[in-house]
């Protein structure tokens, strides 16, 4: 059999002494995670190994011995390694030997127990402790057969050097019993900056978790369940993204730790997002507030909104005419034409009314920006939908006499066919009709039919300026949708370092020689940006439902209203 030896780089300088890991039987590999150091007292050893093992949950063992001879130079080391076989009873006992400065070492293995000891071809593997222990395993999404067993293989690897923490602890410079080599023994990662911050985050925490159920609580509270206020949370994109980010919030002030590697990270995503968002809405704040910009788009905002109006007006005006040459039913065509005069001049009233209340009214959304640059971007699409809403009026009548007309159609045309719908089994049944029905079927038929081009044509223009302003608010939505999902620790980890999101490994064989054990360097496989994103991406609230373009195309056929706010409850994952 091969007996694979996984060995940490850093110890490839370490004093002699004996080698402390953990041994995996079904796969025949010995992870090999630190150095015991001589003298050492084997009691206080097995004393020492039983307590790391107690709150590791690892199982932990005196693997063989690791002989050092640029610094141990006496003959009889070589006997002595050999006879602590006797007392740690580990079988097989591994025994490592370096010779100088010379990169190919001496492995060997004893089995004193068994009578015929076979013997085993021995992979020597280095790897880094440091990276192995930092990063986190991501096995393919896809994996099935043998690429599954090797990741849980991997996992195995991964999972004894993570959880093995209690033992970087412990190093050679400890005023105790035990000296041992690991991949901190050249200088403790430690800062006095985070060990404060660290203790100064858990009253920030509890202050913040207070205020944030309170909020919570008046969120939840009855008065918002009432008419008008429960109509504003469920349509207005504000309001939801508020809401977002007040979840969010309440899983980073969160007491409880976290169970595991994708709970932390989805806990660092949050975090930097929010970070990140708070911060560009106190770039766009200060940028509004400089050089009086907020009573310059003030000003602008009123001759937009009566430029938007005329060109509506004039539009109008086309339509009431003969539109690209087209024959339309003339009264029809008044009726409906003045009507939506009618509702434009309504709507410049309403904006000159409104107009001297416009600059204070900025001033105040100005200040929201504080809150993040997605609140600013919510905002300003329930801006947009204010300011269309007449827009949005139009098309909803035409669809409405649209749908109407085309309904009314399809019903008079099983009419003609000898059909009815069967409104209780939802099916198209036979039937028979005297000749009053028929007669008037057909008088109404072609009313319909004659009339049709007309409304078809307002519902057509109106449409398409309506798709215009849902485009518009869609493209805010997206830029708010990728701030909201997009998993920006991640992806800054796998830029600076790529080890801790580990996809797999990948061994790379290093120079040979006869008569020594085969030598493999372990590297780490990143995982991919596209592999980051799909991993890591945070859920998102979008503000319009995610319909196929036969399913579009259906609705504005058919006449159906296209939605300018998502409906309650509607989650996108």
């Amino acid at each position: 059999m091969v007996l694979k030896v996984f060995f940490p780089s850093c110890c490839s300088s370490a004093d002699s002494g004996i080698l402390i890991g953990r041994w995996i039987s079904e796969q025949n590999s010995a992870v090999v995670l630190a150095v015991v150091h001589f003298p050492f007292i084997p009691v206080q050893v097995k004393q020492y190994l039983g307590e790391v093992q107690h709150v590791t949950k690892v199982s932990v063992s005196v693997l063989g011995s690791w002989s050092n001879s640029k610094q141990e130079k006496e003959e009889s080391l070589s006997e002595f390694l050999e006879d602590l076989g006797t007392i740690f009873c580990h079988e097989p006992w591994i025994q490592i030997s370096k010779e100088g400065d010379s990169k190919f070492w001496s492995c060997s293995t004893l089995q004193k127990h068994f009578k015929n000891p076979q013997q085993e071809e021995i992979i020597l593997v280095y790897y880094d402790q440091r990276k192995v222990m930092l990063s986190h395993l991501h096995p393919p999404l896809d994996s099935a057969g043998q690429r599954a067993e090797d990741a849980s293989k991997l996992s195995a690897i991964f999972d004894t050097v993570a959880r093995s923490r209690v033992l970087f602890m412990t190093d050679r410079y400890d005023e105790g019993p035990i000296k041992l080599t690991h991949w901190q023994s050249d200088g403790m990662e430690a800062s006095i900056i985070v060990e404060l911050m660290k203790q100064a985050s858990v009253p920030a925490c509890m202050l913040l978790t207070f205020l944030l159920s309170l909020l919570s609580g008046i969120c939840r509270s009855r008065v918002l369940k009432f008419w008008p206020l429960s109509f504003l949370w469920s349509k207005l994109s504000t309001c939801e993204q508020l809401g977002h980010r007040l979840q969010h919030l309440q899983v980073i002030s969160s007491n409880k730790k976290a169970q595991n590697q994708n709970q932390l990270m989805r806990k660092a995503n949050i975090f930097v997002s929010l970070l990140i968002d708070v911060a560009l809405g106190i770039l766009l704040m200060s940028w509004l507030y400089r050089k009086n910009r907020i009573g310059h788009l003030a000003d602008t905002l009123i001759p937009v909104a009566d430029h938007v109006a005329e060109e509506l007006q004039d539009l109008l005006q086309w339509l009431m005419g003969a539109p690209a040459g087209l024959k339309m039913n003339r009264a029809l065509d008044q009726v409906l034409g003045r009507f939506f005069l009618y509702h434009i001049h309504l709507w410049i009233s309403y904006i000159h009314l409104l107009s001297p209340f416009i600059e204070m009214i900025l001033w105040y959304v100005g200040l929201s920006a504080c809150l993040g640059l997605t609140v600013a971007l919510c905002i300003l699409s329930d801006i947009i939908a204010l300011l269309t809403f007449h827009i949005y009026c139009f098309y909803v009548y035409g669809a409405r006499l649209y749908c109407l007309k085309i309904y009314g159609l399809s019903s008079l045309w099983r009419l003609f066919r000898g059909k009815k719908w069967n409104v209780l089994r939802q099916r198209v049944d036979s039937c028979s009709y005297d000749l009053d029905q028929l007669f008037i079927g057909t008088l109404l038929f072609t009313i319909l039919l004659f009339l049709l081009p007309t409304t078809a044509l307002y519902y057509l223009v109106f449409t398409l300026l309506r798709l215009l302003v849902v485009i518009v608010q869609g493209l805010i939505h997206l830029l708010v949708d990728l701030i909201d999902s997009l998993p920006l620790y991640s992806l800054i980890l796998r830029l600076c370092r790529s080890y801790r999101l580990a996809a797999g490994v990948k061994f790379r064989v290093l120079e040979q020689q006869d008569g020594k054990p085969l030598r493999l360097l372990m590297q780490i496989n990143p995982l991919s940006y596209g592999g980051v994103v799909q991993t890591y991406r945070l859920p998102t609230y979008s503000c319009y439902p995610r319909d196929s373009w036969a399913s579009l195309c259906k609705k504005l056929f058919l006449g159906e209203l296209i939605y300018p706010w998502k409906h309650k409850g509607e989650k996108q994952n």
